[in-house]
């Protein structure tokens, strides 16, 4: 692509990151913004933050319900990086002001004891290299105004990545039907989501090998030690402050998150 460089808008993203200010969907632009211009943003904008002394912890998989992905007619989720600067864990206080507009869901988070490399992996090999999943909440945001996205947008926007909030219990995978665990989702003590494990692409698992082989592909290893998220398996329930959400994964755990 010609002007704006990619290098421009990867600035424009983490400025807007840093003002807490959003900017203009880049697909609103007027040229033409491929899905590999949008990944090669995505990277300037994470050089940008781990020059700043942050550095990547993890990923998440954007995109795996097929409602979005018929919403942004696309065909395959999308991936974004989880930074330390992200991470919170159960029952912490989120600042509102450190975002623009949050969105939670609730998700099973895998945790690796080695690394994966595709492409040529399965969900036997996922899960040979799985400490254990977790239940999580991970708060999306945009840099992109009102939410107005297209793939492209959200895709150099981090995978809309705000942070993620972690439970306190590690639960061996092999023990369960991952596709079958239900989520109970509360908002202020109100029951306002459920969803069940199969909402990530059939199958999280399914979301896992996906990722691996398409990391794999470009030569990019999950490292062990790694946090991914699996992707949302309800509906993003909109916060602001003063809210309290609690969500429990059927034979995994619960995570809470407050919100000042």
């Amino acid at each position: 692509m010609s002007q704006p460089s990619l290098t421009q808008l990867g600035d424009e993203l983490y400025q807007a990151l840093q003002s807490r200010s959003a900017i203009a969907p880049l697909t609103s632009r007027g040229f033409e913004l491929s899905l590999d211009d949008a990944y090669r943003i995505q990277q300037r904008f994470l050089e940008r933050r781990l020059a700043a002394g942050d550095q990547v912890i993890g990923k998440k998989i954007g995109l795996t319900s097929a409602a979005v992905m018929t919403m942004l007619g696309v065909n395959q989720p999308d991936f974004g990086q989880l930074l330390a600067s992200m991470l919170y864990h159960d029952g912490a206080q989120v600042d509102t002001a450190s975002l623009i507009a949050p969105r939670a869901e609730g998700e099973i988070a895998f945790v690796l004891k080695r690394e994966l490399c595709g492409p040529g992996l399965t969900a036997a090999d996922v899960l040979a290299a799985t400490e254990g999943v977790m239940a999580c909440f991970e708060i999306v945001d945009s840099r992109i105004a009102n939410w107005q996205i297209k793939i492209q947008d959200t895709v150099a926007d981090n995978a809309s990545c705000g942070v993620f909030v972690l439970g306190d219990t590690l639960v061996d995978p092999r023990r369960l039907d991952l596709s079958t665990v239900g989520m109970a989702l509360e908002k202020n003590g109100e029951l306002v989501a459920t969803g069940a494990g199969a909402a990530s692409l059939g199958h999280p698992l399914n979301a896992m090998v996906w990722l691996a082989n398409t990391l794999g592909r470009l030569g990019i290893p999950l490292k062990a030690g790694e946090v991914i998220l699996s992707g949302s398996l309800a509906a993003l329930i909109p916060v602001q402050a003063g809210d309290v959400l609690r969500m429990s994964l059927g034979g995994i755990g619960s995570c809470g998150v407050r919100f000042g």
